[in-house]
């Protein structure tokens, strides 16, 4: 690999997957037309999904998933203490996701009941984000991560160039798309709010957007909940919203 001319060495990469679904790894493995490109920026040593076996002498580690165990807790701080650089790699891994709709209740026994039955479950009381436990030092956000984004980070991350994540909120790719807003539907989305980069899929799609990746820069949470409640909305399908994927505070 070259940059400006210059031989550089390509860095050793890992994947890990802790409580997930892994699909924002599938996201990667799945990368049929671009993945050979995208494995040209790293040397990728360790990844469950496209690779036997693996090795630790890795200096990029992608974390996938939230903390919901203490072995979990002990093997996230073991790479940390491996990697130069630990990213979290979606939004499980960012905001702790949708498994940390469990830390909302106070009795665990009834919420394993309720998710697993009668099948045998070990889990901490509380889900954790990877960056409750260890420095994270990039975020990688969405439900599953965006891959153009993803390459890009990745990119900025092998030539140790800065990359700057956009400030603006989806309704604003929304609008350049001139996309019907969802609102004049019926429909609740979270786009005014919340952090561009995924092109704006689920509202152009016709899908509100979920908040999946997180607050914009400085937005107007207590205007638009007065928009949703003029809208018709109710405070229940509002915090609902709000609360899908940890991403965002809920402050009545």
């Amino acid at each position: 690999m070259q940059y400006l001319g210059v031989d550089l060495v390509k860095p050793k990469a890992a994947f890990f997957d802790f409580s997930s679904c892994e699909g924002c790894q599938l996201q990667i493995a799945n990368n049929e037309s671009n993945l050979l490109d995208f494995i040209s920026l790293m040397e990728v040593i360790n990844f469950r999904e496209i690779l036997t076996g693996g090795k630790d002498d890795y200096e990029i580690a992608f974390i996938e998933g939230s903390i919901t165990r203490d072995d979990e807790i002990n093997r996230v701080k073991n790479i940390r203490e491996k990697t130069k650089i630990l990213v979290a790699f979606g939004t499980c891994a960012c905001f702790g996701g949708i498994n940390k709709l469990k830390n909302k209740f106070n009795d665990i026994e009834w919420v394993k009941k309720e998710v697993y039955g009668n099948y045998p479950v070990e889990t901490n009381d509380k889900v954790l984000a990877i960056d409750e436990v260890v420095k994270v030092d990039f975020y990688i956000y969405g439900c599953p991560v965006n891959k153009p984004e993803v390459e890009a980070i990745v990119q900025s991350i092998a030539l140790g160039r800065e990359f700057r994540y956009l400030k603006h909120p989806v309704c604003f790719r929304c609008k350049e798309k001139q996309n019907i807003c969802l609102y004049e539907l019926g429909k609740i989305c979270m786009g005014p709010l919340t952090r561009a980069g995924c092109g704006a899929r689920c509202p152009s799609n016709g899908n509100s957007c979920i908040g999946c990746r997180g607050p914009a820069a400085e937005p107007n949470i207590e205007f638009m909940k007065k928009i949703m409640k003029k809208n018709g909305f109710t405070e229940r399908q509002i915090r609902d919203k709000f609360e899908l994927f940890s991403a965002f505070k809920w402050e009545k």
